[in-house]
C-alpha cells in the first residue's frame, strides 16, 4: 500500500526541512490527493511503466505515480528535498522500486533505468526547456503528462494557425503529438500561485522526422521565423538565408509562401524548408 500526502503532511515536511517555496524555483507543492491521482490517471500509465519524475520536491506526485507504475525514478535539484523524498518513499511506500537523481534535470543526460513515460509537475520558469530536453535526451520515452502553467500548455498543444501556436508548439511536434489534458485548480497548490495550471499529454512519434542534424536545421529556421512573428517569412528567415532575396528562393524551393508567417507552418512544412536548405 501507498500512503498518499496531504496538505498538513506537505506542510509538516517542510517545515521539519526548513523549506519555504520561493517563485525563483517555481515551487508549488500539490496537497489534494485526489487532485494527485487524478494527474496519475490522466497519464495513462498501464503500470508496467518505468516512470521518470522532474522535481518531485516532497513527493506528493511521487507517491501518486508509485501507487500505479512499476517503477519510479525521480530528478530533483535541491538536496534537502532530494534527502527527504528518499524516506518519505521509504516511509510510505514500502517495496516500490525508486531511484533517485539528485542533479539539475537541464543537464540530467544518463538515468539508472531507462524510462519510458514522463510525468511531472513542472516548475514554471524552465518548463519548456526541461521537456524538450527529456524528449529529446532520452528516446525510450514513449509518453508523458506535464503539469505546467495554463498559458504554457496552451502553446505547448497548440496547433498551426492558432493564436497561442509558436515555437515550444512546433518543436514540440517534432517529437510527439501533445492535446491538453485538463485543468488543475490553483487551490490544490500550497503556496497558491497566481496563475492557472493545465495538464499536457503527449506521444512520441512512431517514425523520426528526420536525422539529429536535420532536427538542429530545422530548430534553428523554426526559432528565426518566431523571433519575429508579425514580419513575413521572406523577412523573418532572411538571416538565416543571408538576404531576403535568399529567403524568398529557399522558401519557393520548399512550396512555402514567402508572404506567409511562422504561425501558419506546421513542424512538417518547417522540415521541408530545412531539407531543401
Amino acid at each position: 500500500m501507498v500512503e498518499l500526502l496531504g496538505g498538513n503532511d506537505i506542510r509538516q515536511l517542510a517545515d521539519e526541512l526548513g523549506v519555504v517555496p520561493t517563485k525563483k524555483l517555481g515551487q508549488n507543492f500539490v496537497i489534494d490527493p485526489n487532485t494527485i491521482r487524478k494527474i496519475v490517471a490522466a497519464a495513462k500509465l498501464d503500470g508496467s511503466e518505468t516512470v521518470v519524475e522532474i522535481g518531485p520536491g516532497l513527493g506528493s506526485l511521487t507517491l501518486g505515480l508509485l501507487e500505479v507504475a512499476s517503477s519510479v525514478i525521480s530528478v530533483e535539484i535541491d538536496n534537502k528535498m532530494a534527502a527527504a523524498i528518499e524516506r518519505t518513499v521509504q516511509k510510505r511506500a514500502p517495496g516500490k522500486t525508486f531511484y533517485l537523481v539528485a542533479e539539475d534535470a537541464l543537464k540530467v543526460t544518463k538515468l539508472p533505468v531507462d524510462p519510458d513515460a514522463l510525468v511531472a509537475n513542472l516548475p514554471y520558469n524552465i518548463s519548456v526547456p526541461v521537456l524538450l530536453h527529456f524528449i529529446e535526451t532520452f528516446s525510450n520515452l514513449k509518453k508523458g503528462l506535464v503539469l505546467v502553467q495554463t498559458e504554457v500548455a496552451m502553446r505547448l498543444a497548440a496547433s498551426p494557425g492558432s493564436k497561442t501556436y509558436g515555437s515550444p508548439s512546433a518543436k514540440l511536434a517534432w517529437y510527439a503529438v501533445a492535446n491538453m489534458a485538463g485543468n488543475v485548480s490553483r487551490n490544490i497548490f500550497w503556496p497558491v500561485p497566481n496563475v492557472d495550471s493545465s495538464l499536457v499529454f503527449f506521444e512520441r512519434r512512431k517514425q523520426h522526422l528526420g536525422s539529429e542534424e536535420l532536427r538542429k536545421r530545422t530548430f534553428e529556421i523554426i526559432d528565426a521565423a518566431f523571433s519575429q512573428r508579425r514580419k513575413t517569412l521572406r523577412q523573418a528567415l532572411a538571416s538565416f538565408a543571408g538576404s531576403p532575396a535568399a529567403a524568398e528562393e529557399l522558401l519557393t524551393a520548399a512550396g512555402i509562401s514567402p508572404q506567409a508567417r511562422g504561425e501558419s507552418l506546421s513542424v512538417f512544412d518547417f522540415l521541408k524548408i530545412a531539407q531543401v536548405g
